[in-house]
């Protein structure tokens, strides 16, 4: 008797025996992961890494990434994984590895690291669909008109989606009508999950092959009688396909002027076949390499410590002064990694703001080296994603999102100005510093990290001088040029009323610049025309109606704005507490200093880098083209002219403000001033000559600028690190700033001090606070504040973040808390 229908069925009982559970991340902030049921015909598909569908709640559905998978079943009912939305993982390991860090470290959930981490295109939509149900028939005379028209089209099409309910009712809202349908059981909800991504299609025009040989294009040519132009076509073809290899319909088209309807016709008569194919977005460049230059004496120094130092340590501060020539190092540990055929991670605070360094790696590493920033669609980063996932992309310049790219085999990172505040996310969660992050993920592939800076972070530098990290200093510029010479202008000596823009010593002293042929940049913090409007009759200052700060008078716009929460007002003619049309104008922006410039040289070429007046793609590129080029005398700008630019003929820069720089109320407030001032100040004298930096400041002894002048970095770390310990500041403890918000200012108060005496029982000696930031208000939320100082001890930290937590959630728990935001900022700027 043949009993081979018992084995298989007994084999497929063993196999459904066989259970299987994926924990999975979904891309929400949810405070755990959740555990599904892997059906059996999923079982041999699933991998850590790989997407699926699965539902949460009644019926929505979501897109999640496979954490781990295990035979054990949690102690809740599970749901069963719907699809597997991948066959091969769309990250690796270490990136799970990395979000799970994240995620404990700054006290967020895995799901915003996955949300942050992902293209869009991999975090699939949940459309809503709605079905016919056939059993309802086509009676639809107990229906509404709305409800009727809607019935009538799901009984034509059987199904429908949001958007072309829209288009049936021509109206936006469309729910209350959906309800009632389904209600009426007139149709149904099916959620589906749509895949965005779609690759690029593009039509390539070959030869029919039976004209492949040079005897059928003779005759074909020969017997040719009608039709002149379509003959041009295919000339200009065959001329395309011997320079160029293969030939695009758009191409083909703009090059010989045809038209579509031409090459149609040679299409017809089977001359030339029309191909759809596939094709990268981002174009690629030759992938020949150059890095054909000699180092200095002392960078060849540099570099060889470097390399000793990685064989020790794997992280190392290179602190080498402005233009010491710190990017040749970088280009040269690159090329010795890719000749090692290990992947690189070249990170920049500001993608959108280093279009120069973009242009001096291609240079040299070609279609070697990919670019990833936020200008890029999401198609674009799929393509981009996937060509890392496989190694193709070896070398990738990018901000701090590119730390979440899959690397298959890190070798190198580089971060580059590694003390610039950008490297932290402010919000939405994770609010991670990229720096910090990847040195953790560095370590997952054993990669070396290279952190570089003239004016490195007060905490790099203290793991440097404490041996966790390597220390490479370079002390001279490239080419022997001398730092700045700099001169402080005591503007409280200036006969002028209000704020002094521009002092009689940097009028002189850009007259002098320009007429020698060289170019000024001239560094003010704040944008706009006028920081502040005020009555001069009343004292009124204009305020933004969701927020507590002043309005900003942008002359450009002829408007108020808010630089907090981005709301417009037009500008006040008359003063609405007392009706005088009496304004001051106080303090001044770079605005006012562009049209200041423009007024008093009428002769030379002035141009603003701001938030403002670079907003386009590819504005800020262009603008800085145009610099570099001397089509620009002056250059008035905020911390964009600070990051990421090398001119030749910059030889004066002058610094308006530096009180303001000075003034804020944070514990970094020195660090910052004096890494924007010697920033700023590296700019001058790059070539050629010596630079000359004028600052202009009421507190001329103050200590910061001592260090600025006398271009002397350990002062100031001397300085600040005895402050910090002292006052129990980082690099001495942990930092974790929590921050309360809600539209009642009673009820963020009462949350705030309830939360700060429940942590004090806990960590009393650690809590500073509550108490209302120096804007107490922003878009329409009150604000108040706690500060967590913690000390070094690792295992501490981590009960003390799950105390934090735990009180978080009592606090919500109560009724009048629910709606209170609370936010957790470990490591806080």
């Amino acid at each position: 008797m043949d009993n081979s229908n018992e084995i298989i069925f007994d084999s497929i009982t063993v196999v459904q025996k066989i259970s299987l559970y994926a924990e999975v991340i979904l891309p929400l902030a949810l405070p755990t992961t959740y555990t599904y049921a892997v059906p059996a015909i999923f079982a041999d598909k699933i991998k850590p890494g790989c997407r699926v569908e699965v539902v949460l709640g009644k019926n929505k559905r979501y897109a999640g990434i496979i954490k781990l998978i295990t035979p054990e079943a949690p102690a809740y009912t599970t749901k069963e994984i719907l699809n597997v939305l991948d066959d091969e993982p769309v990250l690796y390991p270490q990136q799970l590895q990395l979000w799970n860090w994240m995620s404990q470290y700054y006290m967020c959930s895995e799901g915003e690291v996955m949300a942050a981490a992902l293209p869009a295109h991999f975090k699939l939509s949940s459309e809503t669909i709605l079905l016919f149900n056939e059993d309802y028939g086509d009676d639809f005379s107990s229906l509404n008109n709305e409800e009727y028209l809607v019935a009538e089209a799901l009984l034509i099409k059987k199904q429908l989606n949001l958007t072309e309910v829209q288009q049936v009712l021509d109206v936006t809202h469309v729910y209350p009508v959906i309800k009632k349908l389904i209600d009426k059981k007139v149709c149904v909800v099916w959620e589906a999950l749509s895949e965005r991504y779609k690759s690029k299609k593009e039509n390539f025009v070959v030869l029919n092959p039976q004209y492949d040989t040079d005897a059928a294009m003779s005759e074909l040519l020969n017997n040719w009688t009608k039709a002149p132009k379509q003959m041009e076509l295919l000339l200009s073809y065959l001329h395309l396909i011997k320079t160029t290899g293969e030939v695009t319909q758009v191409e083909l088209l703009k090059k010989s002027g045809a038209t579509a309807a031409q090459l149609n016709g040679l299409a017809e008569k089977k001359i030339l076949l029309i191909e759809k194919r596939t094709v990268d977005r981002i174009k690629a460049l030759p992938k020949a390499m150059e890095v054909a230059f000699d180092l200095s004496a002392a960078q060849e120094i540099c570099l060889l410590e470097v390399q000793q130092c990685f064989s020790t340590k794997n992280v190392c501060l290179l602190h080498g002064v402005t233009s010491s020539g710190k990017t040749q190092i970088y280009i040269k540990l690159i090329e010795a990694y890719y000749k090692q055929e290990k992947q690189v991670l070249y990170l920049l605070p500001e993608i959108a703001l280093t279009a120069q360094m973009i242009r001096r790696l291609q240079f040299h590493f070609g279609g070697n080296i990919a670019i990833y920033h936020s200008k890029f669609n999401n198609n674009e980063r799929v393509e981009l994603w996937n060509k890392i996932k496989t190694g193709e992309v070896r070398i990738v310049l990018g901000a701090r999102s590119a730390l979440f790219l899959p690397f298959k085999d890190l070798g190198l990172i580089v971060v580059d100005e590694e003390h610039d505040p950008s490297f932290k996310q402010q919000d939405p969660a994770p609010r991670y510093n990229a720096r910090d992050a990847a040195v953790y993920y560095g370590a997952l592939f054993n990669a070396k990290i290279l952190l570089g800076s003239a004016t490195p972070s007060i905490e790099t530098y203290y793991n440097a001088q404490k041996g966790k990290y390597g220390l490479v200093e370079l002390n001279e510029r490239f080419g022997g040029i001398h730092l700045p010479t700099i001169e402080i202008i005591n503007t409280r000596q200036v006969a002028q009323k209000g704020k002094v823009m521009l002092s009689p010593q940097l009028k002189e002293a850009i007259e002098k610049t320009v007429a020698a042929g060289r170019q000024v940049i001239l560094f003010q913090n704040r944008r706009g025309y006028s920081p502040y409007l005020i009555c001069g009759t009343c004292g009124y200052l204009p305020q933004c109606k969701n927020c507590d700060v002043t309005l900003t008078l942008h002359k450009y716009s002829n408007k108020l704005h808010c630089h907090y929460c981005g709301t417009t007002y037009p500008k006040i003619t008359a003063c609405p507490a007392c009706g005088s049309v009496n304004w001051i104008e106080k303090n001044f922006g770079t605005e006012k200093i562009e049209e200041m410039i423009e007024d008093e040289f009428p002769s030379l070429k002035v141009a603003r880098m701001d938030v403002d007046s670079v907003r386009g793609k590819s504005a800020h590129d262009n603008l800085i083209k145009l610099f570099e080029q001397q089509r620009i005398d002056v250059l008035v700008g905020t911390q964009m002219v600070v990051k990421g630019l090398d001119f030749e003929k910059v030889s004066l820069v002058g610094i308006l403000d530096a009180d303001g720089l000075l003034s804020f109320a944070d514990f970094r407030v020195n660090e910052r001033a004096f890494q924007l001032m010697e920033q700023v100040s590296g700019r001058a004298g790059r070539k050629e000559s010596q630079g000359n930096v004028l600052i202009q400041a009421t507190q001329i002894n103050h200590p910061v600028l001592q260090f600025v002048k006398e271009h002397d970095y350990k002062k100031l770390y001397s300085f600040e690190i005895n402050n910090r310990q002292q006052f129990f500041y980082p690099p001495f403890s942990r930092i974790i700033e929590i921050t309360l918000k809600h539209k009642v200012k009673e009820v963020v108060d009462e949350a705030a001090n309830k939360l700060a005496a429940a942590l004090q029982k806990n960590m009393s000696n650690f809590v500073v606070g509550p108490a209302a930031p120096v804007v107490a208000r922003i878009r329409n939320q009150y604000l108040m504040e706690l500060l967590i100082k913690l000390p070094l001890d690792t295992k501490q930290i981590q009960l003390y973040k799950q105390i934090i937590r735990n009180e978080f959630n009592l606090l919500l728990a109560e009724k009048q808390f629910k709606s209170v935001v609370m936010i957790a900022d470990v490591d806080a700027n």
